[in-house]
């Protein structure tokens, strides 16, 4: 063998490990990368006036729920570098038809958000003003959902694996709460699903999530209880889709937020 040929060979094996590693330990994509939607969902037919797009530059890259009339809670890997270039849709349920467009002015979200790890993935954005439409309420009491338990989780995000351009129409998905020690044996370890997160995969295969919906809701009859977080592959029974869970310790969080918030002169 001669030296270029060691040099191709060894190159060879450098990309393959490149390859392996990415593959192997790439879990969740942060920012704009990691956003998921619904495969296999349908359109929604009744208005959702607490449902939020929110967009860069014009373009949906994470769903988010109007909690109150100036304040949208989403995950935490939603969050852009740049402010100006974020606007939200609020209360449509077409991207192409929707009216109300508000600017944001700050982002909150916990200092113990790990990017990694998922740990703390929640957010709360503060619009530019007050807005009118219906606000969703988020639970009083962190009541943990017992596996099994039917939901829908609500998007834009892409109907096809292979697109990355979100549905016009808004989307939804019946799924299913597993187990969280079930699902950390799905990911191998590679995540620790915690008590402040769920999970829930679609009930056939080729549904669930994918790309366009990280910070969208998952109702469990009708009551919020956690966000979008992010998901291994889209729509595979066995790389079901983690959600933060409005655990109490999140909601305390939440509260607390909103009540600095809104006592204080500033943004």
């Amino acid at each position: 063998m001669t030296l270029g040929e060691k040099t191709g060979s060894k190159m060879d094996v450098c990309r393959y490990l490149i390859v392996y590693y990415f593959m192997a330990f790439t879990f969740f994509k942060v920012a704009a990368c990691s956003e998921v939607s619904i495969i296999g969902g349908k359109d929604v037919k009744k208005p959702q006036p607490w449902m939020v797009s929110i967009q860069k530059n014009e373009k949906h890259v994470c769903g988010g729920i109007l909690i109150k009339d100036q304040w949208v809670l989403t995950a935490a890997n939603c969050k852009e570098k740049s402010i100006k270039s974020v606007t939200v849709l609020i209360g449509s349920l077409s991207l192409s038809k929707g009216t109300q467009r508000v600017g944001i002015v700050s982002y909150e979200y916990p200092k113990t958000f790990n990017a990694k790890t998922k740990q703390d993935d929640i957010m709360l954005i503060k619009l530019s003003k007050k807005v009118k439409g219906k606000t969703k309420k988020i639970p009083k009491k962190g009541k943990d959902v017992p596996p099994g338990t039917n939901c829908v989780v609500t998007g834009w995000g892409t109907t096809e694996s292979n697109l990355m351009e979100p549905s016009d129409k808004l989307q939804m998905l019946e799924v299913s709460v597993m187990h969280r020690a079930r699902c950390s044996r799905y990911y191998n370890e590679d995540l620790v699903i915690t008590e402040d997160m769920l999970c829930a995969g679609g009930k056939q295969e080729k549904t669930g999530t994918c790309w366009g919906d990280s910070g969208g809701p998952l109702e469990c009859k009708k009551n919020l209880v956690g966000v979008v977080s992010g998901s291994k592959g889209c729509g595979n029974l066995k790389q079901p889709t983690v959600y933060t869970f409005l655990s109490q310790r999140h909601i305390l969080w939440i509260n607390n937020i909103l009540k600095k918030k809104f006592n204080s002169t500033s943004f």
